[in-house]
């Protein structure tokens, strides 16, 4: 327990998994909490001392998935596992912390999504500036950044960072933020004079947080961490800007509302594009998606290659059919390096390598892949396909990790485990015959070893030779150098065998680490190359069609846009999507959409942002054609939220949203809007919708979707040149609508709320009441307006101005004849009362 003890201190916030024999054990606070988090028995020790101790444990070969659901649950899990055999006459072996295991720094299967990174994030903040480093342990990737504090963490909650550190969390301490002390570490770490050739030069708060990075990753992971790469420079401002709210709102990777989200992965946009096989490839290209590419070059670099593809449909096959066979080389590299891999980790990476010459003999021909000078990584290959067995174990204790042929030494020790049997049968037969005792036995026992056994009777037979060992009643007990020398051989061939195996096997893993960098290059190609070819069969697949860009009169043009996810689930279905054009330029950049609810404006709204966010991150779109400007940020104001958490309700949430839109967008940008100034009173909200169009029109000029169910907004189309209606069309029947779904010019008459509420089988009392009451007070404003506007004058003033339908009867009805001034007085004060 001192033992255990001494090891907890170095661990207090972790869950501490310490080894004894076939166990991991956990004591006191430790193993309440685990007992309880995985339903496992919670016993004692010491009880008959009066200080019980409480304990848990899980058998150490079945370890892993306990430790995957504590980490799942957030926990972190520290293992302190024995550092030598136990033995003969030993009582306390050597124990010492070997890793921990936390939510973002997992390198275990159970605990990551094949198809995004696991990033460790750190945030250090100085005035109205951020330094943000991210790191996934698990492929090797690590990047710094600098940004405005206000969007820090935004920034960290788009990179779906599952552990986030800054200087007051806790996990750390303060003073691995230092901007000095990280420069030297990082510095050391990565063997380099300067960070200058990583993009850091000058760049201090964004070093002071890739030294928490890389310090938290030290501590965790107790390895040498060879695998991980330099600290790259990661500018923000050279993609598109996305932030967590827009990549919330339009399902880019996570459904919007589900209560199981792997089920209903296909409802996202990456779940309806990724036709990747690979598990760099689907980690790639939800990165382009979250981060779109700015470069016009870049961009189009990225659609030949998919357009080639496409084209090509006999050498795409042949390309994904042996991307097929090539497994996450990024992860295991990690595994292997961090010292978590085993030899089957070794052999998959190997045969996967094996690929390579093929993959490049395809690839190669195509003038748009990248592939023709792609490095083989012959010797890593061989290495490790000349030293791997074709079915290793897990455990190399277990024997059989090394391939026979693959050493001398070891072959014969195999060989002499194996067939010691016959070799000791040989022995006995040769001794018969040499000494023509035909009763001669050659055994073995735990006390003497190999011994060969005269009778008595035979003793005059014996060699000089032997050399007596034992005597018996009736026999007597002899042994020769050779049958020593076998029996040394025999006795140790097993641990010779292991530590043999061992040594063969950390060659090829220290070769492997050593060529690290060239296996995450050639990673990288093949992520590519996937992405291209899944891109490409999903183009040929749905028909997309190439985009095209103009920075000429900002044209956005899209005809026949679809939206991908809702009509990929419209066709599962068997139903059929209606397209829509859209067509903004730098005279008229914002349009104002109206309709009815379930006429489609959301996913018109959504569509439009999707499109060109696939064809920035080098995708074809859904559309007959598009012709887009190159946008640097998508906002997206949609649906209606609380936090209730921070205090937030829905329309403070709303309006924040809001601002930091107004604050943040510039020209280039697209911005999205749906309902905006719902979440308050019907004339506050109106108030607020007009001024952020008006502010949108005046001050940033951005392309902007403007869906809203006040159709007042519509004037505005009549009032400022930048601005331009749409509507949802409906056709209407006797007793019902048909939503068309189809986008024209031009304001919408009314919104057929309660036409949407018949639909949805409210009782028809309350629906026959609506309507009711839907005709008194269109009645009364058509009233109270005309009295306000003259009959040809533009309506102004009566936007802004509450309708109260009582208060003008209550007016009406006076009989100012019989009114006294006093009374005239008195009632006008009541009025002012009212409406204030």
């Amino acid at each position: 327990m001192r033992q255990y003890h001494s090891v907890k201190e170095k661990v207090p916030q972790a869950l501490l998994l310490f080894r004894l024999g076939d166990f991991f054990e956990l004591f006191y606070d430790d193993a309440v909490t685990a007992a309880r988090e995985l339903g496992i028995t919670l016993t004692a020790r010491n009880k008959e001392k009066g200080q019980a101790i409480p304990m848990c444990g899980v058998p150490f070969h079945a370890a892993e998935g306990y430790i995957n659901r504590l980490v799942n649950k957030g926990y972190r899990v520290a293992i302190c596992d024995q550092m030598e055999q136990a033995g003969p006459g030993k009582k306390l072996v050597r124990r010492d912390l070997t890793r921990i295991i936390t939510p973002g720094t997992a390198t275990e299967s159970g605990l990551l999504r094949s198809d995004q990174n696991n990033y460790l994030a750190a945030i250090l903040t100085e005035g109205d500036r951020a330094g943000v480093a991210f790191a996934d342990i698990s492929t090797g990737e690590f990047r710094v950044t600098e940004t405005a504090a206000a969007e820090a963490k935004s920034f960290v909650e788009s990179l779906n960072a599952r552990e986030v550190l800054d200087p007051d969390c806790g996990l750390v301490d303060a003073w691995v933020f230092d901007p000095d002390q990280s420069d030297r570490s990082l510095r050391e770490h990565f063997r380099l004079l300067s960070l200058d050739g990583c993009g850091l030069n000058g760049k201090r708060i964004a070093i002071g947080a890739a030294g928490a990075v890389l310090h938290y990753l030290k501590e965790t992971q107790r390895s040498s961490l060879a695998h991980l790469a330099q600290p790259a420079w990661f500018e923000r401002s050279d993609g598109m800007i996305l932030d967590a709210v827009t990549i919330r709102n339009l399902e880019i990777v996570e459904p919007l509302f589900s209560e199981d989200r792997d089920a209903k992965r296909d409802s996202t946009l990456i779940g309806t594009i990724n036709r990747t096989l690979t598990g760099m490839g689907a980690r790639l290209l939800r990165k382009r998606l979250l981060r779109p590419a700015l470069n016009a070059e870049e961009i189009n670099y990225r659609l030949d290659a998919v357009e080639e593809l496409a084209q090509a449909t006999i050498a795409r096959t042949e390309i994904r059919q042996v991307l097929g066979k090539i497994l996450d080389l990024e992860r295991l590299l990690a595994k292997l390096s961090i010292g978590t891999g085993n030899a089957r980790d070794a052999l998959a990476l190997g045969r996967s390598l094996e690929q390579l010459p093929v993959l490049k003999a395809l690839a190669g021909k195509l003038n748009h892949q990248g592939m023709d000078a792609m490095d083989e990584l012959q010797d890593v290959r061989s290495q490790i396909l000349n030293s791997i067995a074709d079915e290793p174990p897990v455990n190399i204790a277990d024997g059989g990790t090394i391939r026979t042929g693959c050493s001398q030494e070891l072959d014969e020790l195999r060989d002499i485990q194996a067939n010691s049997r016959q070799f000791i049968a040989a022995i006995e037969v040769r001794e018969k015959q040499r000494t023509t005792i035909q009763s001669l036995k050659v055994r073995f026992n735990n006390v003497f070893g190999y011994y060969i056994e005269v009778s008595k009777p035979n003793l005059s037979l014996v060699p000089e030779d032997y050399e007596r060992k034992q005597t018996l009643v009736n026999a007597e007990r002899f042994t020769t150098t050779e049958l020593k020398e076998l029996e040394v051989k025999i006795l140790e061939a097993e641990e010779k065998i292991l530590a043999i195996e061992k040594s063969i096997f950390e060659e090829v893993r220290n070769h492997i680490i050593q060529e690290a960098g060239r296996i995450r290059e050639v990673a990288d190609l093949i992520a590519a190359l996937d992405v291209s070819a899944g891109l490409a069969e999903l183009a040929a697949e749905q028909r997309y069609t190439r985009p095209r860009f103009s920075e000429e009169n900002g044209l956005l043009q899209i005809e026949a846009g679809r939206h991908p996810v809702i009509e990929a689930l419209a066709d599962r279905d068997a139903q059929k999507f209606t397209p829509n054009d859209l067509y903004l330029d730098a005279r008229q950049f914002l349009a104002i959409l109206t309709g009815p609810n379930m006429g489609g404006k959301s996913t018109y709204l959504r569509q439009a942002a999707l499109i060109v966010i696939m064809a920035q991150a080098g995708s074809f779109v859904p559309a007959s054609s598009a012709t887009l400007p190159l946008v640097d940020r998508v906002f997206t104001r949609i649906g209606a939220s609380d936090n209730l958490s921070r205090g937030r309700s829905t329309f403070m949430v709303e309006m924040t949203e809001t601002a930091m839109i107004l604050n943040t967008a510039t020209s280039r940008s697209l911005i999205v809007l749906d309902e905006i100034g719902r979440g308050t009173a019907t004339y506050d909200g109106l108030a607020i919708a007009w001024s952020v169009a008006e502010y949108i029109h005046q001050q940033i000029q951005a392309k902007t979707l403007f869906a809203t169910h006040y159709h007042e907004l519509t004037d505005l189309g009549n009032r400022l040149p930048g601005v331009r209606n749409l509507r949802v069309s409906v056709k209407e029947l006797t007793d019902q609508i048909i939503f068309l779904r189809k986008v024209e010019p031009g304001a919408a008459d009314k919104s057929y709320g309660i036409e949407v509420a018949r639909l949805a089988a409210l009782p028809a009392a309350v629906i026959q009441r609506a309507r009711e009451v839907l005709a008194l007070h269109e009645r009364q404003e058509k009233a109270v307006n005309e009295e306000i506007a003259p009959s040809g004058l533009p309506l102004q003033v009566q936007l802004f101005e509450p309708v109260n339908g009582a208060l003008a009867d209550r007016i009406r009805s006076l009989n100012l004849d019989e009114l006294k001034p006093i009374e005239a007085l008195q009632l006008l004060a009541d009025l002012q009362k009212d409406l204030k």
